[in-house]
């Protein structure tokens, strides 16, 4: 087996004896692990040590042969190691990770005070739907233990109608056996309801002391009792419990954020110097096109300021122009509309006259204005970039740059980034520029290619998955494809179908009363 360099070696030296997690790259700087540790030094020894490195399998003999470097990020405990672990997984998806690849994410807590009878659920994502959540969880068994103690402890519900009433009643045991306070039929009132739910969410919280104290307490007494399974069970809820309130960091997936050691102007400055730009470019927008299949063409564009994510200022886009898979005729639609609109909003500020009378070019023109609008809010004036990024070779280069052309932007500066040697290819010299993968500069352009990838996945997937949804309409009956068009066209989507009367049903053409009743019931059933 091939030797560590002695590079990786010298920097082992300075990992520190701490949980966090470690990212493997290889000679293109591809991310192609991510792992996590309860000592970061004792784990990445392991892949630099040769004795130990012979005896493993052969996927992990493969893995050590291609890393060419590796990085680190320390967190404080175990807990927040599998969350940071787990969320950059499912961001860079590395070839030798097969855990966490999927779209599963950890369990999150999810309760509405505003309900009627609030009760705890557990969800995997949060929605801004005005309820309380918490987490998310690593441990899922310690959280359904603890979820299901605190329930029986403190009374609250869990069965499945929003508004229990009598006839739920009749058939529910749990007051019975004294799972729940029965607010349903008036046996406790809502105050008293919600002061037992605020309790139930301090101790899952980890700030109801009382309460775990007296389950120590009660452990004790059945030890003293000679009661040992008592005190075995009571046990193992605390230290379910303490797993679960054990305090951790959100890590909030694919958003872009810069890790620590980062020091982002400081990769603008290199940039601007390898790439020979007259200004720093402070203001960088990349575009990337998404056609895992012909149905749904997307595209994406974000923005980093300062060298950091600039997420309101995030667009994405859906190709109309082309038919088929064509990501150069995709690229120059997505380039051409998106400065169009800004120039579009240029003219508009300066004036009809005033922009007919000048002979600035409109590269001079949205510069003038950046200066003299430069209080302006953003939303106001949104000026030009300081270097556009196109995610590809020669081709899509090739055609952003006419396009940038015929809108008179001969001077914006363009690059294009090719993945599979992360080569950066200018207008007008036909060999790629190649850059040490140890500077920042190529790192903060990785950065942004794949925040402009993951946007653009991400919006391929929303529209996927409302394809799915729409599809459901197509077992209902007396619903033709004419008719389903005509529908998702007045309503536009799934959730405002349902969400209609009979009555609107009727106003979309070929729907009559009676088709509008079936749609209705149809849609309560499914």
């Amino acid at each position: 087996m091939t030797p560590a360099r002695p590079e990786l070696v010298k920097k082992l030296h300075e990992v520190p004896h701490q949980p966090g997690i470690y990212i493997m790259r290889d000679r293109l700087g591809h991310v192609i692990y991510v792992g996590k540790a309860k000592s970061l030094r004792k784990r990445l020894s392991n892949y630099f040590t040769p004795a130990r490195s012979r005896m493993a399998d052969l996927k992990t003999r493969a893995l050590i042969q291609s890393i060419w470097d590796f990085e680190i990020h320390v967190v404080r405990n175990e807990t927040e190691a599998l969350l940071l672990e787990g969320k950059l997984i499912k961001q860079y998806r590395p070839k030798y990770n097969v855990s966490f690849r999927d779209d599963k994410r950890f369990f999150m807590l999810r309760i509405h005070l505003g309900e009627p009878w609030p009760k705890f659920q557990l969800h995997r994502l949060k929605k801004e739907d005005g309820a309380k959540y918490y987490g998310p969880f690593a441990h899922a068994t310690s959280l359904k233990n603890a979820l299901n103690h605190v329930i029986k402890e403190f009374g609250i519900r869990s069965c499945r109608p929003l508004r229990p009433g009598e006839s739920d009643y009749k058939h529910c045991s749990n007051e019975i056996i004294r799972n729940c306070c029965a607010p349903c039929v008036g046996k406790v009132t809502r105050e008293e309801y919600l002061h037992r739910v605020e309790q139930a969410c301090a101790a899952l919280e980890g700030k109801g002391r009382e309460f775990l104290e007296t389950m120590e307490m009660d452990m004790r007494k059945a030890a003293e009792a000679l009661d040992f399974e008592k005190a075995a069970k009571l046990r193992d809820m605390l230290t379910d419990f303490r797993t679960t309130a054990e305090p951790v960091r959100k890590f909030a997936r694919g958003r872009g954020v810069v890790g620590r050691g980062i020091v982002p102007l400081d990769d603008v400055a290199e940039l601007q110097e390898v790439l020979g730009l007259e200004r720093p470019p402070m203001v960088m927008e990349c575009f990337d096109i998404s056609n895992i299949s012909s149905n749904h063409i997307v595209a994406s564009m974000v923005r980093f300021t300062g060298g950091k994510p600039d997420n309101q200022n995030y667009r994405r886009y859906r190709i109309t122009t082309v038919k088929g898979q064509n990501d150069f005729a995709s690229m120059a639609e997505v380039v051409r509309r998106r400065y169009w609109r800004i120039l579009l909003q240029g003219r508009e500020l300066l004036g009809a006259e005033a922009a007919a009378a000048t002979d600035e070019s409109p590269m001079e023109v949205m510069r003038r204005l950046e200066q003299e609008t430069d209080e302006m809010p953003r939303q106001v004036f949104v000026r030009l970039p300081d270097l556009v990024i196109v995610d590809g070779g020669k081709g899509q280069l090739s055609s952003a740059v006419e396009e940038l052309q015929r809108m008179g932007l001969h001077d914006l500066p363009i690059i294009g980034l090719a993945k599979e040697h992360e080569e950066i290819y200018r207008p007008g010299i036909s060999d790629p520029l190649v850059l040490s993968h140890d500077l920042g500069a190529l790192k903060l352009l990785q950065r942004i290619r794949d925040e402009a990838h993951r946007y653009a996945n991400g919006y391929h997937q929303i529209l996927m998955k409302r394809r799915v949804e729409e599809s459901i309409l197509d077992d209902c009956p007396g619903i033709s494809t004419t008719r389903k068009l005509a529908l998702f066209k007045r309503f536009g989507s799934l959730t405002r179908l349902r969400k209609a009367s009979e009555e609107a049903l009727t106003e979309v053409p070929g729907i009559s009363k009676k088709i509008a009743a079936e749609i209705v019931g149809f849609l309560k059933e499914h």
